[in-house]
């Protein structure tokens, strides 16, 4: 008969034996394995987690004075859009003077046909007419280039509440320099002109603007210029795309 096998030792016991070897012979013991530790993204999680603000009450706490920081400067931008309309708006009546000063006269001249009193242009072929319109536009272009200027050194940044108030404006300042300039001007009622005046006597038409789209000359040149200024002056995001303090 042969002897029964020894069985082999478990394999827990084989560290322990390694190391009474490794200490027989002066070798270094061998190290247990440390604890696996806890991945970084979880602790990042974690962290993220504790340092958000917490809510206070029914509003939202840190949300809400996080986001009611952009309150002030919008509302200050509106109020400045407003001076600046008002301001272009009353500049309309520096318009209205210049238009009425500077606008060529049409003349007109009064006959009496079968005891009536009829009123023609007496130069039919004159350029007057188009040039009242063509005064009153120009006077806008000019107008609205210096407006646009001054709001842009009233204010470099620039934005949209401003540049809606100054178009706003120029457009509320042209209306009230035509109506301005038709109630300064000559007289409305042409048949009573022509009967003071008397039968074949020259006298000058009421100021009229034909071209109604020239109200809109002010507010397009305001806006070409200030778009123009902020772009070439205004300032610069720095390096990174932070805008300048």
């Amino acid at each position: 008969m042969t002897a029964p096998l020894t069985p082999p030792p478990p394999p827990h016991q084989e560290p322990s034996r390694e190391r009474e070897e490794a200490a027989r012979e002066g070798a270094p013991q061998p190290q247990q394995p440390l604890q696996q530790q806890p991945s970084l993204q979880a602790a990042a999680d974690s962290r993220s987690w504790q340092d958000w603000p917490a809510p206070s009450g029914a509003a939202g706490g840190g949300f809400a004075a996080a986001y009611g920081q952009d309150g002030p400067g919008m509302k200050t931008e509106l109020r400045e859009a407003a001076v600046v309309t008002v301001a272009v708006a009353l500049g309309g009546a520096l318009l209205g003077l210049l238009w009425w000063w500077l606008a060529p006269s049409v003349p007109l001249v009064g006959d009496v046909v079968d005891n009536s009193w009829v009123v023609y242009v007496k130069d039919s072929e004159g350029e007057q007419a188009i040039g009242v319109d063509g005064t009153f536009t120009l006077l806008a272009l000019a107008l609205g280039a210096v407006s646009a200027l001054g709001v842009f050194l009233f204010r470099r940044r620039g934005g949209v509440p401003l540049v809606v108030g100054l178009t706003v404006g120029g457009l509320l300042g042209s209306v009230l320099a035509w109506r301005l300039g038709v109630w300064l001007g000559p007289a409305q009622d042409v048949i009573a002109a022509a009967k003071s005046a008397g039968k074949g006597v020259t006298f000058s038409a009421p100021l009229k603007l034909g071209a109604k789209g020239a109200l809109l000359a002010w507010s397009v040149s305001a806006l070409v210029v200030h778009l123009g200024l902020t772009g070439l002056f205004g300032p610069r995001e720095a390096e990174g795309g932070a805008p300048p303090v």
